[in-house]
């Protein structure tokens, strides 16, 4: 049996997060309303909720530019484009992953979440101004946590390509336990609850202006300007559990041929080790009282500590 062309498992890549990331928060939404004593909405309501958006008419506010159309279009295809340089399928690089590195991706990830901010500027609605406003200001701290996780990489790989980092873990236990590691994701894994809104301050789905943040930023849009903004949110999450799992924490289940039947398996190795992580987020996001605004710079900084020490212990304490 011959195996798949690259360039169809590389398209399956895009077609994995894409199509499986609104059924990974679906997941989670339900699960989470049944820690609440609540019924909650049924496992494919995204997909519902996104026939619904993109069957309705767009709308745009007067005075907003060109830029408050084309944010949402562009920031999809940006969260499209890091499935291409990070394992999701594959242990071994597919054609297009050497054309970015690690690096890169976090940069597109920051290049759509500052279009989606700017066009929420553009709309004069004060909500709107008001989420990108905070987004952008925590996102000044929250980045370089990130770019402190992929010097450590880079330091403990001698590169910052994610398939040699997968490679590294995958190699013995003791990679999985250095101290360094250990500390680099946990700090990413604090990113991650920022990123997605689950950190103790706000509700992802909220909208109390006292505490909106993601939420905020896209409530001028509507028709299917609005649901490629709510599916590029599921996509990021889903690009941000695939870099925790498939390169950090557990970078196994993937395959390491061509064939149809490994690949599949890999697809659904990933959405049901993401959908694990959602539920543990969830389970934190559910145990803990919800706290005041200023508080995100304290779990910022925390998360920066970690970064830290991650760099300390692995050129001072051979980490």
């Amino acid at each position: 049996m011959s195996g798949l062309p690259l360039s169809a498992i590389q398209a399956g890549q895009v077609l994995t997060v894409g199509l499986g990331a609104p059924v990974v928060s679906g997941v989670i939404a339900t699960v989470e309303a049944r820690m609440q004593g609540r019924r909650g909405p049924r496992v494919l309501q995204p997909f519902y909720d996104l026939h619904k958006m993109f069957r309705k008419e767009s709308v745009a506010p007067i005075g907003s530019g060109w830029l408050f159309l084309a944010a949402p279009v562009i920031a999809i295809a940006s969260y499209l484009t890091v499935p291409m340089l990070i394992p999701v399928l594959t242990t071994y690089p597919l054609p297009l992953a050497t054309m970015g590195d690690i690096l890169g991706g976090g940069f597109l990830l920051s290049f759509a979440s500052f279009l989606v901010a700017v066009a929420a500027t553009e709309t004069g609605d004060p909500y709107a101004q008001l989420g990108a406003s905070r987004a952008k200001t925590f996102g000044a701290i929250t980045e370089p946590v990130l770019l402190m996780v992929f010097f450590t990489v880079a330091a403990v790989t001698a590169t910052d390509l994610p398939y040699a980092l997968g490679e590294t873990v995958r190699s013995g236990p003791a990679q999985v336990v250095r101290p360094s590691h250990l500390l680099a994701t946990g700090a990413l894994l604090m990113v991650i609850l920022y990123e997605t809104a689950r950190i103790p301050i706000e509700t992802h789905t909220g909208t109390n202006e006292l505490g909106m943040i993601e939420t905020a930023r896209p409530f001028e849009h509507s028709g299917p300007y609005l649901a490629l903004l709510h599916w590029g949110s599921m996509i990021k999450q889903l690009v941000l559990f695939t870099i925790l799992l498939n390169i950090f924490a557990a970078p196994w289940g993937m395959s390491s041929g061509t064939h149809l039947l490994p690949v599949l398996g890999a697809a659904g190795a990933l959405i049901g080790k993401s959908v694990l992580l959602g539920l543990l987020i969830a389970a934190l996001d559910n145990s803990f009282a919800k706290l005041r605004l200023f508080k995100i710079t304290e779990f910022a900084a925390a998360a920066f500590l970690l970064a830290i020490f991650a760099v300390c212990t692995l050129f001072l304490g051979g980490g």
